[in-house]
């Protein structure tokens, strides 16, 4: 993987305002939806038995270079309970002027090597991206413990709404990207869901990777953002009939969204360190992925 130093004028002026500018925004929401719970309770469950015989070994599919040179940096971008919270940022090394950023968010093991590779990729096709850490620094290396990690945040959701406000502040304000997407997979897929809710009129783009869907029209309806929704048919936790029960509930709604689901492959076939892993499904979704970003976040860089 290939970083450049950082040495540019566009992101070296973004890492100097970030260390002016910390902390989350303030929020007083507070609702518990016990439905919500419950269902993520069971997500935890079924990605646990998902995940059971996979490690977080790189393999070399991971290892795939950027289009182009990047730059990245560990930074702070808020803070919990006293602690700083450190993202991921990655851009192009030849950006001078602000891009269209991604908030990138992690599978359940946490903000490792292999989500930060995927930022480096992401940014060689163009984009700002800030990946960002849900649990507040801490990285999951066995089922056990990402299941634990997990679990907090779906009986205590709001420290990670924080979060993405955080980053999502950040990209905005900060960095001036004159669009912002979001992009997960696994749990982060659900939180892309999440992201677009939290912000229904000013995310422009939003990728679920077999991430936690729902059908619940109430919780749908605000949403403006195009989404792209890519999941396996032979997934036994994120399961066909709730993807198409999403699918049909945003087709009701009338949503601008695309929802592929892959034959013959099953959960996280696009993590390249997991035993699912599927080179051909993998590659065409992140086609997919590309094109959407670039109609709905590119397009919009003179808007």
């Amino acid at each position: 993987m290939y970083r450049a130093n950082a040495r540019h004028t566009g992101f070296v002026s973004i890492v100097a305002i970030l260390t002016l500018v910390l902390g989350g925004c303030g929020s007083d929401q507070a609702e518990t939806d016990t439905a919500a719970t419950a269902a993520g309770r069971d997500n935890v469950d079924a990605m646990s038995r998902e995940h059971a015989s996979d490690n977080t070994n790189p393999s070399p599919a991971a290892q795939i270079a950027p289009a182009r040179p990047v730059i990245s940096q560990t930074m702070a971008y808020t803070e919990y309970e006293d602690e700083l919270i450190y993202g991921y940022f990655s851009a192009p090394a030849d950006m001078f002027e602000p891009l269209p950023a991604i908030i990138m968010i992690h599978e359940w093991w946490g903000l490792n090597d292999n989500i930060r590779a995927m930022a480096d990729r992401l940014a060689g096709e163009g984009y700002i991206v800030f990946a960002v850490d849900l649990y507040r620094g801490n990285i999951a290396s066995t089922p056990g413990e990402a299941r634990v990690l997990m679990m907090e945040s779906v009986e205590e959701p709001e420290p990670a709404r924080e979060n993405i406000r955080a980053a999502f502040d950040f990209v905005s304000n900060v960095a001036g990207a004159p669009s912002v997407g979001s992009i997960g997979w696994c749990f982060g897929g659900g939180w892309s869901l999440n992201t677009a809710q939290l912000f229904p009129d000013e995310l422009d783009a939003a990728v679920i990777y077999y991430g936690q869907v729902t059908a619940d029209e109430d919780s749908l309806r605000p949403i403006s953002a195009p989404i792209l929704g890519l999941f396996a048919a032979d997934d036994t936790g994120i399961k066909v009939a709730s993807v198409e029960a999403f699918r049909d509930a945003l087709g009701r709604l009338r949503k601008n969204y695309d929802v592929h689901i892959y034959p013959g492959v099953g959960h996280a076939f696009a993590n390249p360190t997991g035993r699912n892993y599927n080179a051909a499904a993998a590659d065409d979704a992140w086609r997919r992925t590309l094109s959407f970003l670039d109609l709905h976040l590119a397009s919009n860089e003179v808007d």
